[in-house]
């Protein structure tokens, strides 16, 4: 996937985490994009190395994958920043 597709994969992962974990965060827009597109490396990481999927692409597998990334980091980060 090219940088951008990745950018826009993080953003809609960022946003799902922050809309399924809502709460009081100490970061913004940024933070939460900056999260989502970690969250789409980790879930893509993670799903091909359980064999589930590809990071070939954007799907809904992947938009899935990613958001579970970004909702893992958004709890790492919300554990580690309070």
């Amino acid at each position: 996937m090219s940088i951008i597709s990745w950018i826009i994969l993080g953003l809609l992962a960022g946003v799902l985490a922050k809309w399924i974990m809502p709460g009081k965060d100490s970061g913004g827009f940024i933070i939460t994009t900056l999260l989502g597109i970690a969250g789409a490396v980790v879930g893509g990481w993670v799903s091909t190395l359980l064999g589930i999927g590809t990071t070939t692409g954007l799907s809904i597998g992947g938009i899935v994958m990613a958001t579970v990334g970004a909702l893992i980091l958004l709890f790492v980060y919300n554990k580690f920043v309070k």
